[in-house]
């Protein structure tokens, strides 16, 4: 199946697993929120893990709960993140983003359900092991606290505050744990849930989380709201310093690119087999939104 096609189709998959986990909760309006966060999105997280898992000879049915977890931690930290006291967004996907659409208690309460979701679904018995189970909830707990996403949204923060612009050291730091930590965490799964050595993948997912975001910065100047999705010209709007303004668009671009040769280069241990996992590293440069 080519790589479009795989990653729709895991797509779909995914949203029908996180449909599932929400089938019994309450009619509220804190799971409507849950909900409207969920929706929508690539699901690229979801699709390194599911993949990852593919090339390790895991099935997609053992996995899908692994990728489901990633999504629901991805979505929450969205939430989190466009909240006024945070990135200060209106515009998620197209759609107002949830503390638009209800209010800012609503937004925080399920950003929270949907973290606690995440972990939920990873001790889902279809994954393996206990141990195996254990080292997913690790792995996430690392990729999305004070060791990883969570730290790098708390340094985001604090350059702000300070009124300084960071280094190209520092914004990749940064970056590292606010964009790369959670990439990282999704696709490693594949080999926790496989036994196998994490090292190839890691190595890959280091420098395709890099990629992305560099991408994401190179679309804050040259997309437009319409594709994206998202407001686009804040962070040259509020003089932060970004990939782009210290490398230049030219300069962004090459690194972007020289990342994804990195990326394909840590997955040549397991040949043609990871074929969509180096296209998943192309589109991540390529994408308009």
């Amino acid at each position: 199946m080519s790589f479009p096609d795989r990653l729709a189709a895991d797509a779909a998959l995914i949203e029908a697993r996180l449909d599932a986990a929400l089938a019994g909760f309450a009619d509220q309006p804190v799971v409507e929120a849950m909900r409207y966060a969920l929706r929508g999105g690539k699901r690229l997280r979801g699709f390194l893990v599911l993949e990852g898992a593919r090339m390790l000879r895991v099935p997609s049915e053992q996995a899908m709960s692994a990728a489901a977890a990633v999504e629901a931690l991805h979505a929450y930290s969205l939430v989190h993140d466009y909240l006024p006291c945070m990135d200060d967004d209106d515009l998620r996907r197209g759609q107002p983003t949830v503390h638009v659409r209800w209010d800012e208690a609503t937004a925080v309460l399920a950003g929270d359900a949907l973290q606690t979701l995440a972990f939920g679904l990873l001790c889902d018995p279809a994954l393996g092991s206990p141990e195996v189970r254990i080292a997913l909830v690790a792995g996430l707990a690392k990729a999305s606290g004070a060791e990883g996403m969570v730290l790098g949204q708390a340094l985001d923060i604090a350059a702000e505050t300070a009124g300084r612009a960071l280094t190209l050291d520092e914004i990749t730091a940064l970056q590292a744990g606010k964009t790369g930590a959670l990439i990282g965490f999704a696709a490693e799964a594949g080999a926790i849930l496989a036994g196998a050595d994490r090292g190839p993948l890691r190595a890959y997912a280091v420098a395709l989380g890099l990629a992305f975001q560099i991408a994401d910065d190179i679309l804050d100047v040259t997309g437009d709201a319409s594709t994206t999705g998202k407001r686009v010209g804040k962070d040259a709007v509020a003089g932060k310093a970004t990939f782009v303004s210290l490398m230049g668009l030219k300069g962004a671009r090459a690194r972007a690119a020289a990342l994804v040769e990195e990326a394909a280069a840590a997955l040549a241990p397991y040949g043609a087999a990871a074929g969509n996992l180096i296209a998943a590293a192309r589109f991540s440069i390529s994408r308009d939104n």
